[in-house]
């Protein structure tokens, strides 16, 4: 039953493929299973709305693929159970797949797991590989440090993992190859602060095979092997992703443009706005509607949109003109970005906010009613900015500000 389960991966939440509003419908959303008198679990009777429908009916298959698993563990008894998985492959191919709910299962139930010495080494070294953060945060929670200091090679063989580049590293998490660069830079500083930190400037040494460890990198030649032994684990590190920091780079400097550009339309908008008030100005060239609320509201939005897409212009310009140095994906240039488009948002805010005062001042006069459907059309294109961007944006403070590798998960309360 273990070993049906394992390479059914939709049956584990860790494995499924939810977007950013999916996964907070999803975490929130009741579990929706009761108890039946005869000991079965049916699933209880939930508005028929085919996007929550879909969550709930994931969410489900998830919990009945725990549920399996938990009740063919208490089938067994402990030592014939904890034999089988020490013995097989099963908790390490999880692991080499992703599945955090599996291995954390297992851990829970069996903590004796995490005190085999070679057994936690080559689950450390396939998460590493597989770049499966969920499993890393909730390892790294305990005590597994021993374990990757004891020896050089494997030490070594972490680094090593760490190190080489594979479609294995692409996350569907990640999106773009900004974050994706950001990402790879967060697990080369981890494993390396776990490991040893001198490391970083060794010189790189493949594993061989019959040494007794796991070699990486079989996918490479001789002669690029040869080649690499020179350099230490930092400079292969970047010349395995020379192809991704310039794509990196690429998206970087085309999405700077494009929303510099929106800047500067608002810039100009603004501007004008500030010397064409609405209504118009009377003999001394005091503006008609002055002594309105609206008109105070107007002329603040006008100013406040002025100064946020001049903030925001600068800082996208700042980006265009940056070195690109790999570094500068880990904390500078996502900040830029991250204050560029907090800027943009506020600018386009204000504007519509602007716009409405002015239409609400002109036409107040025939249609003292008409505020309200301005107020709830300027509000149209503000929510679906914040909707389309909004996951972007996200993303990008969480990976930034809060990387998921440096927040470990206990598997033991």
């Amino acid at each position: 039953m273990l070993a049906y389960l394992v390479p059914m991966m939709s049956y584990f939440r860790s494995r499924a493929r939810l977007n950013f509003w999916e996964k907070i419908v999803y975490k929130y959303i009741p579990l929706c299973l009761v108890t039946t008198s005869s000991g079965k679990y049916e699933e209880m009777k939930l508005p028929k709305v085919s996007f929550i429908k879909r969550i709930v009916d994931s969410k489900l298959r998830h919990e009945f693929g725990n549920l399996a698993l938990v009740n063919k563990i208490f089938s067994m008894d402990i030592p014939t159970i904890l034999e089988f998985l020490l013995t097989s492959n099963i908790v390490i191919d999880a692991a080499s797949r992703g599945i955090s709910d599996f291995v954390q299962l297992c851990l829970t139930f069996f903590p004796e797991l995490m005190w085999e010495k070679n057994f936690t080494k080559e689950l450390i070294k396939e998460v590493v590989k597989g770049r499966h953060v969920e499993l890393f945060r909730r390892l790294s929670a305990h005590n597994t440090t021993p374990y990757l200091t004891d020896d050089e090679l494997t030490r070594r063989s972490l680094m090593e993992a760490v190190v080489e580049w594979s479609p294995r590293c692409v996350s569907a998490d990640v999106s773009g190859a900004a974050f994706l660069i950001q990402r790879e830079l967060q697990w080369f500083k981890v494993v390396e602060d776990m490991s040893d930190p001198s490391l970083k400037r060794l010189k790189f040494k493949v594993s061989k095979e019959g040494d007794g460890s796991d070699p990486s990198f079989k996918s490479l030649k001789l002669e690029e092997i040869e080649e690499m032994r020179g350099k230490t684990y930092w400079e292969v590190f970047i010349e395995q992703r020379q192809d991704l920091l310039k794509e990196a780079g690429q998206w970087m400097k085309d999405t700077s443009s494009s929303c510099s550009l929106i800047s500067t339309l608002i810039i100009t908008v603004a501007f004008a706005a500030a010397f064409t008030a609405p209504g118009g100005n009377d003999d001394d060239g005091i503006p008609t509607f002055l002594k309105k609320s609206s008109f105070i509201v107007f002329a603040i939005a006008d100013a406040l949109a002025l100064f946020s897409s001049v903030t925001a212009t600068l800082m996208f310009l700042a980006i265009l003109t940056s070195r690109y140095a790999i570094e500068d994906f880990v904390h500078s240039l996502p900040r830029k970005m991250i204050l560029g488009l907090t800027f943009l948002f506020l600018s386009l805010a204000f504007m519509m906010v602007a716009f409405g005062s002015a239409l609400t001042m002109v036409l107040n006069r025939r249609l003292e009613w008409i505020y309200i459907p301005i107020t709830l059309f300027a509000a149209i294109p503000i929510i679906l900015f914040a909707l389309l961007q909004l996951p972007l944006y996200v993303e990008m403070v969480e990976s930034t500000g809060w990387p998921p590798l440096y927040r470990p998960i206990k598997i033991w309360k």
